[in-house]
């Protein structure tokens, strides 16, 4: 077996939702099209040969780096995606679980639980890897949960997994 290939089998499945799935494929395309308007611009430099425009050449050849290195990183998760299973049990909470968790003031707080890759807190989408979400993965209704820092600890109730 060559060990400079990767065995797809050996990396990691990355769950996604529906709306997680379109974001990486739309992320991906916008790269591609990044990539694409750098590629011209260098081109374009080629013509030209003044200290200034070599400069710009190189933080455009900088930028078209870290930007090909950030799509193949997407593509290869794209690779490994799943859509998250629509039909499965709603006893514990689990990647892709949506939960509402009861605060001690009262107040309902609801969590879309995800993969890291389409982590967007302001969203409501928690990752299963951030202290909140590991803490809540496995848990079922009613179970109290506790999370937070050493300095301040927060406690919520568990009520509902959808």
């Amino acid at each position: 077996m060559n060990t400079t290939t990767t065995n797809q089998s050996e990396q990691k499945t990355v769950l996604l939702s529906k709306k997680g799935m379109k974001e990486l494929r739309k992320s991906i395309a916008q790269l591609e099209h990044d990539r694409q308007s750098i590629r011209r611009s260098l081109r374009e430099s080629d013509k030209t040969s003044n200290h200034d425009d070599r400069f710009e050449r190189s933080e455009r050849l900088q930028r078209l780096e870290t930007l090909e290195s950030e799509l193949v990183e997407k593509q290869q998760a794209l690779v490994r995606a799943k859509l998250i299973p629509s039909k499965r049990t709603r006893m514990k909470v689990a990647i892709g679980s949506v939960v509402d968790l009861i605060d001690q003031s009262g107040r309902i707080i609801r969590y879309t639980i995800v993969d890291s890759i389409e982590a967007n807190p302001s969203d409501g989408r928690i990752s299963a890897l951030s202290p909140l979400g590991s803490t809540l993965l496995g848990k079922t209704v009613q179970d109290i949960v506790e999370w937070g820092n050493g300095l301040q600890r927060s406690s919520f109730q568990l009520v509902k997994i959808t």
